[in-house]
């Protein structure tokens, strides 16, 4: 394992961190959804000017073609200055790097430069009511109509659905196919008729995500991406880009923010005395080191030219887990005052730490649930039987 960092790689940090310092928005994040999108959106515009919107792509399409190492270096000092998201992450992060490995010249030219400027937002129309830790087992079909296909079906947990312009879309081209044999990759058209949003509102109060409804919506055929019925191999790019290396990283900095932060909560409701509480606060602190050793060992594999094995569904597993455990006892540490919701006056702080426990809910079913990790675990690293 290797803890140390080139001198190219602490120029880009501390390039990074100088550009964050100056840069990074003052004023808070809005409440309501509208508003954010459009806070988000100017976020990005603004690191898309400095060349900082896609380290992670190729310096021809946009990016500065970082490494991995720069890519996590990228998260951390995102984290540690409390940068916003941007909000066409699903466009950065999972559609250009698919359409750069496998879309035409025509759709890399047409899509990727209002990607990294969000004058186009994506969305990702994968999960499915019936199909989502099963993915492969989607029922939404596309049928060939002359130059284009006819989709008819429903997709669900589309986040940012409303604010989209397309969406990449997984549909079931030949029905008698192996299952992951029939499938192809589309661009969807958000506005196209024929294509309903539903917003969901979550136990958190928001509704970012959304159903989205296909009833016989047509795509041109010069929107498919790779070959009719690959669109596994496609799917298979993107979602190893949402679980890519740099995700785990940025998880790991804000968990130490986070328990930085818990430990200034059990001091200022004069809990840092209560004997169980600070074993578990102990607990939490060790978790966090834990993490960022891990994360440190599959970096050293990755530079190393090695493959990313079954052990990012133990990074995913741990970290849904954390912020659970990391909600509990912040609550615990508020008494009766945990009770009031988030955007209560009296709420401790205005009621952050109710709505991160409200959302680790949602942490542990996003990109692949915990039952799912824990059989990954259990039958590839363990070797136990299915």
């Amino acid at each position: 394992m290797d803890f140390s960092y080139t001198a190219a790689e602490d120029e880009f940090r501390l390039e990074l961190r100088a550009w964050l310092a100056a840069n990074v928005p003052t004023e808070p994040l809005p409440s309501d959804l509208e508003g954010e999108a459009a806070y988000l959106t100017e976020w990005q515009r603004k690191l898309c000017d400095a060349g900082w919107a896609a380290v992670h792509w190729p310096v021809e399409y946009g990016g500065r073609g970082a490494s991995l190492t720069q890519q996590a270096i990228f998260q951390e000092e995102m984290a540690r200055a409390r940068a916003p998201q941007m909000m066409n992450r699903v466009g950065i992060n999972l559609v250009g790097p698919t359409l750069i490995a496998h879309g035409s010249d025509e759709q890399k030219r047409r899509y990727l430069p209002k990607i990294l400027s969000c004058d186009e937002i994506w969305c990702q129309l994968y999960s499915e009511p019936d199909a989502g830790s099963d993915l492969a087992s989607l029922r939404t079909r596309a049928e060939p109509d002359g130059d284009s296909f006819r989709i008819n079906g429903q997709k669900v947990w589309t986040s940012y659905a409303q604010f989209a312009s397309f969406g990449i879309l997984l549909a079931r081209t030949d029905g008698s196919a192996a299952k992951h044999k029939g499938i192809s990759c589309l661009i969807a058209d958000m506005q196209a008729p024929g294509i309903t949003i539903r917003p969901l509102r979550q136990i958190t109060g928001s509704a970012e995500f959304s159903e989205t409804f296909f009833d016989n919506v047509a795509i041109p055929r010069d929107r498919l991406i790779g070959a009719e019925n690959a669109g596994w191999k496609v799917a298979s790019t993107t979602l190893a880009h949402e679980r890519g290396t740099s995700f785990p990283f940025k998880e790991q900095v804000l968990h130490k923010i986070y328990v930085d932060q818990l430990g200034d909560l059990l001091r200022e409701h004069g809990r840092d005395r209560d004997t169980p509480l600070r074993q578990q606060y102990a607990a939490r602190f060790i978790d966090v080191e834990v993490m960022r050793l891990h994360n440190c060992r599959m970096m050293t594999r990755l530079a190393k030219g090695e493959l990313p094995g079954p052990e990012s569904s133990i990074v995913k597993l741990f970290w849904a887990d954390l912020t659970k455990h990391m909600g509990e006892l912040a609550l615990e540490s508020m008494g009766p005052a945990a009770q009031l919701a988030n955007g209560s006056d009296d709420a401790p702080e205005g009621g952050r730490w109710q709505q991160r426990m409200l959302w680790s809910r949602c942490g542990s079913i996003a990109g692949g649930t915990s039952e799912i990790q824990r059989n990954i675990i259990a039958q590839r690293i363990l070797g136990l039987p299915r």
